[in-house]
């Protein structure tokens, strides 16, 4: 059974953990620098995704920012992305620190992969890495005030964490690019508009919001889900004819689940009791 709500350590006060009610919320939590990414977070999310992912109490993801930010992306501040390379192999040692940052970059890839949906509640301004890990996310729900930035050009830089590979696949080449070279603020019902968000609520509202919506998604039918999503990742990779063998497997994975039983027992019961009410109120009529 479910416990109502579970506080996590995790070893950090840079992240929060609970389960609730099925939900697993992950609260990144610097609010004093807008939850700019920490290096203990590299560590201690790409843990906490891993466990989420094959936790049978857990049924979704939510990922958000104490305060008033979602996340101001790299800590500039701290003044990792201003050291020049000391001499040597340059070529080897910029491969070597791309291999760090790709490495640092796995919380994308696992909110973006794991089988749990995954949902990114904004308070505030998603900035850089921070945009690109809320994009990673299967769904998004946004405060109001929040604004998406992509902030790597106003500091002569192309982007990382995925930022422009998951932008391109929710609103195409073109306008990824433009809003990428803009590098311009996006308000939350423009974001709205084009499919980068999937909600947008009052500020005071989006804590309760996005875990009522949280909360639905983790009472349904998660194995199901599991593979909707996966049907999801393979129409933007597979051709029609292609994807039908994986979706149909799926389907008859789902057809063997006590889930599925459920819910057809579930479904049965309400017809059954449509039809009998709808005989009734003929009755009546007659």
């Amino acid at each position: 059974m479910r416990a109502e709500s579970v506080q996590l350590d995790t070893g950090t006060d840079t992240v929060l953990a609970a389960v609730t009610d099925g939900v697993a919320v992950l609260t990144l939590n610097r609010p004093q620098r807008r939850n700019a990414l920490h290096p203990e977070m590299y560590e201690v999310l790409p843990r906490l995704l891993e466990r989420f992912a094959t936790d049978d109490d857990v049924g979704c993801v939510m990922l958000t920012g104490a305060g008033t930010a979602f996340c101001a992306g790299g800590d500039v501040r701290d003044g990792g992305s201003a050291r020049g390379l000391p001499d040597g192999d340059r070529e080897a040692q910029i491969r070597h620190r791309a291999g760090l940052l790709a490495e640092n970059a796995r919380i994308v890839t696992l909110l973006h992969t794991m089988p749990k949906i995954t949902v990114a509640a904004l308070p505030g301004a998603a900035v850089g890495a921070g945009m690109s890990i809320a994009l990673a996310a299967d769904l998004r729900i946004a405060a109001r005030s929040a604004r998406l930035i992509p902030g790597w050009a106003a500091l002569a830089f192309s982007g990382d964490f995925g930022g422009a590979w998951l932008l391109t696949r929710l609103v195409g080449p073109a306008k990824a690019l433009e809003l990428l070279i803009a590098d311009k603020p996006v308000d939350a019902d423009t974001a709205l508009g084009l499919g980068v968000v999937n909600r947008v609520v009052d500020d005071a509202d989006l804590a309760a919001a996005a875990m009522d919506w949280a909360r639905v998604i983790a009472a349904g039918p998660t194995y199901a889900f599991a593979g909707t999503k996966a049907n999801v990742v393979d129409a933007q990779r597979l051709p029609l004819a292609e994807a039908l063998v994986p979706e149909s497997e799926r389907m008859v994975r789902c057809s063997l689940t006590e889930e599925h039983r459920r819910a057809v027992r579930a479904w049965m019961a309400t017809a059954s009791k449509t039809r009998r009410d709808v005989s009734r109120e003929e009755g009546e009529l007659t």
